[in-house]
């Protein structure tokens, strides 16, 4: 296959629930109009209030299935989310070593929005020196950043040193989310060694943000996959996550989903 056609292999854990992980992933992908496939790393249970299980599948389970995807459908972007441990993350590295040729997104997920731990503390260490410096865009929230990057964040300019101390690790790119800093106005922002681009909007006020790493980060494998910009891929992830925030459906008694369909309604 010649023609760019947006593929995204995801290699994160399914979500039962959902509104996050791999279901997300698959979700977000298919509503900008790019080809998701997929490798599980785990199983988890889990719904709008909380994780209550995680079933990790074997490192070499997991490899297999990403190579079974490269190996025949191929893909034009890799996406990266929950690990869950070192040997997952060596795996991972090992196999974004063999498609060099394909920007990888990393989501460094480690804790749950309902709080559950997701990746474990010894893995923390791994991320930072095998996947970092792979990572073609990694997308840390603030206390991820903090985590791998041994520096406190509690303000935007926090966001941006820490930003720089992961572009010395080795990221080409760095999306520092801004949720988690207080503020009436939320601020991401995204940092190359060339310089930054801020995307800033009102911070809504509701429960409905399951997944939204997830989501953002997967929007922005699509846009690569599809051949756009780093900047256009990222513009176009936020506006997508914002106006999917908005129109969540309300479901669940706790952290409850996104709408990610928003866009193919708008089609019709």
């Amino acid at each position: 296959m010649s023609e760019n056609k947006g593929r995204v292999l995801i290699i994160a854990g399914s979500d039962s629930g959902g509104g996050a992980g791999i279901q997300a992933d698959i979700k977000t992908v298919t509503a900008l109009g790019g080809y998701a496939a997929t490798a599980i790393t785990a199983v988890t249970v889990q719904n709008t209030l909380g994780v209550t299980g995680v079933h990790p599948i074997p490192a070499a389970v997991v490899e297999a299935q990403a190579r079974a995807v490269l190996d025949d459908i191929g893909a034009d972007a890799i996406k990266t989310g929950m690990l869950g441990d070192v040997a997952m993350v060596e795996t991972v590295a090992r196999l974004l070593d063999s498609a060099r040729s394909l920007p990888a997104v990393i989501d460094p997920v480690m804790v749950a929005k309902g709080g559950a731990n997701l990746l474990a503390a010894e893995a923390v260490a791994a991320v930072r020196t095998l996947l970092i410096p792979r990572a073609a865009l990694l997308t840390p929230n603030a206390p991820e950043a903090e985590a791998l990057s041994g520096l406190a964040v509690a303000t935007t300019d926090d966001l941006r040193r820490a930003g720089e101390a992961l572009l010395r690790l080795g990221a080409r790119a760095v999306l520092m989310k801004g949720g988690h800093v207080d503020g009436v106005t939320v601020v991401d922002v995204l940092m190359t060694p060339d310089g930054e681009t801020t995307f800033e909007g009102e911070r809504l006020q509701t429960r409905h943000t399951h997944g939204t790493g997830c989501t953002l980060a997967s929007a922005c494998a699509t846009g690569l996959a599809q051949g756009m910009s780093l900047t256009e891929a990222v513009a176009r992830a936020w506006a997508y996550v914002h106006e999917a925030m908005r129109r969540a459906p309300g479901f669940g008694a706790g952290h409850g989903p996104l709408d990610h369909g928003w866009p193919l309604r708008e089609k019709r």
